[in-house]
């Protein structure tokens, strides 16, 4: 498995909390990767330094080799943009655009022109069962159409990883099935890992490995196999 992400001795403190103990995680290409713990276990912290929103106080964080840990927040700031995606629990869609603005969103704020990241976007609607609800805009759509815009706006940069922060958590049961089994088919069908913390025990199991964490510690690893 050829490592894309990877994790080395992250430490990460709050005050005199230890959120990340030395951890050591490495991410694959279509890899589908389940963080767990209770709360307060620091898998949130871990999805936020792996995603470079949080610096580690201790460690290493590399994307394909490259030391994000040590780079500027513009540059940061840039790779965010261009070679993350993220799926949050509940979108965080724009409520004034129309769905396929927003998926449509991240290619537009790296310059590309409206009507072509618009055309980019549409493409998606399709995979994603969307097609008819381009024009909607999030509070026409239900949780589970919202959270397929949101995984089609992760995606449409052709990112190397998408960060899901339980991007199940506020839907049903059956919806959250059908959400997370797109969510793990189509990052795996374009290429890209997949890091996703959830409290769901059935949610993760469609991913390729979990972790545990406990005590800012990876304590348990399982792997299933994908088909």
């Amino acid at each position: 498995m050829h490592t894309v992400l990877a994790g080395r001795g992250l430490v990460k403190k709050y005050g005199s909390t230890t959120a990340l103990a030395g951890v050591d995680i490495e991410v694959g290409e279509r890899d589908s990767l389940a963080v767990m713990g209770p709360s307060g276990s620091g898998k949130s912290t871990l999805l936020h330094v792996l995603a470079g929103i949080v610096r580690p106080d201790d460690g290493q964080v590399l994307l394909r080799g490259e030391r994000v840990d040590r780079l500027g927040e513009n540059r940061l700031s840039a790779l965010r943009r261009k070679r993350f995606g993220f799926v949050f629990q509940f979108g965080q869609l724009l409520p004034e655009l129309p769905a396929e603005e927003n998926i449509a969103l991240p290619l537009m704020l790296e310059g590309v022109p409206r009507r072509e990241a618009v055309a980019h976007a549409r493409r998606w609607f399709a995979p994603l069962g969307l097609e008819g609800l381009e024009l909607r805009r999030p509070g026409q759509l239900s949780g589970g159409q919202a959270q397929r815009v949101a995984i089609a706006r992760a995606l449409v940069v052709e990112p190397d990883v998408v960060f899901a922060d339980e991007p199940t958590g506020a839907l049903d049961q059956t919806t959250s099935t059908e959400v997370i089994r797109l969510l793990t088919s189509v990052t795996r069908d374009q290429g890209a890992a997949l890091v996703m913390v959830t409290h769901d025990a059935d949610v993760a199991a469609h991913c390729g490995r979990v972790v545990q964490v406990r005590d800012g510690r990876i304590s348990g690893h399982h792997q299933y196999t994908v088909a």
